[in-house]
């Protein structure tokens, strides 16, 4: 039986003729390094509708891999583009000046936390920013270890894949990668790598980096800075504990330790405030800001205080870094935001969205975990709910069926449901996206 809905138009089974042809030409040129979660051939985005070369037209849960808080499309952003776009598209802001490199420096400063001097660096990429400010804190503190999270992904260069451990496709075959950095637990509490209760725990896991690493093998005095996303993204769209930061903070400052907060995929508003970690009242030494920041166009930030981010003239650049298009759209971007009063949307739809998910892991033994903050809401599929084992497969089936009805969304971890759709989502084709999730979720238990 074909059902009827206002965004989620399925007119063939996808993938379609027409991208069939694409993906038998894309398998033949493309690195096949890059995995696709399904063969979704994208012809055009309209805010929160994505629709496919054969007409197909899908929900969007996943904003391009969370780049595209303000929509797709976005009226401001392109205007800003074009506008840019009869004027110039590039001179290289590392050797030249134009106006666009203070504006949007400046209103990136007004919205990242803390109420003191800062300065930007610009670069074309999330991973990027994460290079610059692994450079940038070694240069400061002249010390040489890093430390960062077991389930991190901070990104794919060697810099960033040698922080990321998410998942051992991204490291294995790469070795020997950059040496000097140690991972710890994440406060993972549905899966406690200490097998802790919180908040019974007291937050053990703070407790272990000091007493197991900083005490034994790992000379705090020897380490630059601390990498940590403040809610993990490809780990599994994992939460921390409210008061978590807060303990990790006291203990980095402890031994001057810098906190670099990657807020590559929480920033720009997504979990409803500006920066994730304002949800955890910190204020980090750096913040890597990326995805969302132009709307998906390349370009990486990288945000110091301005005492660290005090090195000389050659000792790092970009030529394509601070692209004029790309800050174009990243001030437009900032602007919508503000306009559109998007944070509330964020948190508005996002808590509505996690009362829904909560009402179905009443019903169905397959969902192990509701978390998330504001638009970022992550629901673990498991077996079942006594062992917690991840339903791997479960979570696939459900990702493609889902698809298969109209709504595109994809996984994160081992078996986590990713659920972001733009900040412009509204209730209606919130209630309709969940709607085609409980189905796929029901026949998937039914088979």
């Amino acid at each position: 039986m074909r059902i009827t809905r206002k965004y989620a138009k399925i007119r063939i089974s996808p993938p379609g003729p027409k991208a069939r042809k694409i993906i038998k030409d894309d398998k033949k040129f493309i690195s096949p390094s890059i995995i696709r979660y399904y063969p979704l051939v994208v012809e055009s985005i309209s805010n929160f509708i994505v629709r496919d070369v054969d007409g197909n037209q899908y929900i969007d849960f996943n904003s391009g891999l969370l780049c595209l808080n303000v929509g797709g499309s976005n009226k401001k952003v392109i205007e800003a583009i074009s506008k840019q776009l009869l004027k110039f598209t590039h001179y290289s802001y590392t050797d030249f000046y134009y106006e666009l490199i203070p504006k949007v420096a400046r209103e990136i400063i007004e919205i990242t936390p803390g109420k003191f001097d800062k300065r930007v660096f610009f670069s074309n990429s999330g991973a990027e920013a994460i290079e610059a400010a692994m450079k940038l804190s070694r240069w400061y503190r002249k010390k040489p270890i890093f430390m960062a999270f077991i389930g991190a992904f901070h990104g794919r260069t060697f810099g960033a894949m040698s922080l990321t451990a998410s998942k051992l496709v991204q490291r294995e075959g790469f070795f020997p990668l950059l040496p000097n950095i140690y991972h710890v637990p994440y406060p993972y509490c549905y899966r406690c790598p200490l097998r802790e209760t919180y908040p019974e725990c007291g937050l053990a896991c703070v407790d272990f980096i000091e007493e197991q690493y900083l005490s034994k093998f790992v000379p705090p005095g020897d380490v630059a800075a601390f990498f940590a996303e403040p809610i993990q993204g490809e780990g599994g769209y994992v939460v921390p504990p409210p008061n978590y930061f807060k303990k990790l903070f006291k203990l980095l400052k402890k031994h001057g330790i810098l906190l670099v907060i990657d807020e590559i995929q929480t920033g720009m508003g997504r979990t409803g405030k500006w920066f994730a970690i304002e949800h955890f009242g910190v204020i980090p030494d750096i913040i890597t800001i990326g995805k969302a920041v132009a709307s998906g166009l390349p370009l990486g930030v990288t945000v110091a205080k301005k005492n660290i981010m005090n090195w000389p003239p050659g000792s790092h650049a970009t030529t394509f870094g601070g692209n004029p298009l790309a800050l174009a759209a990243a001030s437009a971007v900032i602007s919508e935001i503000k306009d559109k009063n998007l944070i509330k949307n964020a948190l508005d739809q996002g808590n509505y969205i996690k009362k829904r998910l909560n009402e179905m892991m009443e019903k169905y033994e397959i969902i192990g975990d509701v978390r998330g903050l504001g638009l970022m809401i992550g629901l673990e599929i498991v077996r079942d709910k006594r062992s917690k084992r991840p339903g791997i497969k479960e979570a696939r089936k459900i990702m493609i069926r889902a698809w298969k009805r109209g709504l595109a969304i994809i996984l994160a971890g081992r078996s986590t449901i990713r659920i972001a759709p733009p900040l412009t989502i509204t209730r209606e084709a919130v209630d309709e996206g969940i709607e085609i999730l409980e189905e796929s979720i029901k026949e998937t238990i039914e088979r």
